[in-house]
């Protein structure tokens, strides 16, 4: 009696689906995300041997956007994630050192450096809201990046300019790949519109506070 109980409970949590065999399990699926959107590298202008040192905080994911799951979106405000596909960090993180070699190679920094660092910046660049997803609300569905950005003068203490970007791109694919390949076209222009802010900020130009 006793057997059949325990054979019972085991079939009620496996349909249920706490219990699994091993051999159910998916593969999961970890993807990157790249500088260039066809995963290619470009090279730099070199550096300004006089210019300013730029430090760079790590970006602060937007709420629901922490972690290394992939978010999609079928209906507005509602936050979904794949369930056998991922990103190899929160994609804020992957994002990190993109920003740091993307500003590095327009030529008007003598360096950038990530924080944590014990080198001395004269400014300093601040990323908040980061969150990147795929939107299933048209057809063919796009990936959508946005962040908040400042830029901060630590010599003299001061906020240069803030200011709030988003980049989209279409899926080619109306599965999770398809959203990693758009996600990584959106990373390519957000990375060229921050860098092209830093560029304006750095010399001074109108355009900074644009």
């Amino acid at each position: 009696m006793r057997i059949w109980t325990l054979a019972a409970w085991l079939l009620v949590l496996t349909a249920s689906g706490c219990l699994s065999p091993r051999g159910d399990a998916l593969p999961v699926h970890t993807y990157q995300l790249s500088m260039s959107a066809d995963g290619g590298s470009d090279e730099g202008r070199p550096v300004s041997v006089d210019g300013p040192v730029l430090l760079v905080s790590l970006p602060q994911a937007e709420p629901g956007f922490e972690t290394q799951r992939m978010v999609y979106v079928t209906r507005p405000f509602e936050l979904e994630y794949y369930a056998t596909n991922q990103w190899a960090e929160s994609p804020a993180r992957l994002f990190s050192p993109l920003l740091v070699q993307s500003a590095g190679r327009t030529g008007d920094w003598r360096t950038v450096v990530a924080l944590p660092s014990s080198i001395r910046g004269d400014y300093r660049l601040d990323v908040a809201g980061f969150a990147v997803q795929q939107e299933f609300l048209q057809r063919p569905s796009r990936a959508r990046m946005t962040l908040r950005s400042q830029l901060v003068d630590l010599k003299e203490s001061r906020v240069v300019s803030t200011k709030t970007f988003e980049a989209l791109a279409q899926a080619p694919s109306e599965d999770a790949y398809g959203g990693v390949l758009a996600a990584n076209q959106a990373t390519a222009a957000m990375l060229a519109q921050i860098t092209s802010w830093l560029q304006s900020c750095v010399r001074h130009q109108p355009e900074c506070n644009r």
